[in-house]
């Protein structure tokens, strides 16, 4: 496990403490937590464009057509 130290203004480091408190966690739990909803939207982000860059520009118009035609 690796040790980070980070620089945080105080009030921003006392506003995390508190919703850490009231989570009923430690800081270092709740920073855990928020990276790793940090690490998963960068990692969705990646794969939609990934999937965007092979796609088919046409077929995903259709779809997005397809779709509006749904909610209409």
């Amino acid at each position: 496990m690796a040790t980070l130290t980070i620089r945080l203004p105080d009030d921003k480091h006392f506003r995390l403490k508190a919703l850490a408190q009231s989570r009923g966690i430690s800081i270092n739990k709740l920073m855990e937590e928020l990276s790793t909803l940090a690490i998963a939207e960068f990692d969705a982000q990646t794969r939609f464009q990934a999937w965007a860059m092979q796609g088919d520009v046409v077929k995903g118009l259709q779809v997005l057509d397809r779709l509006d035609a749904l909610n209409h």
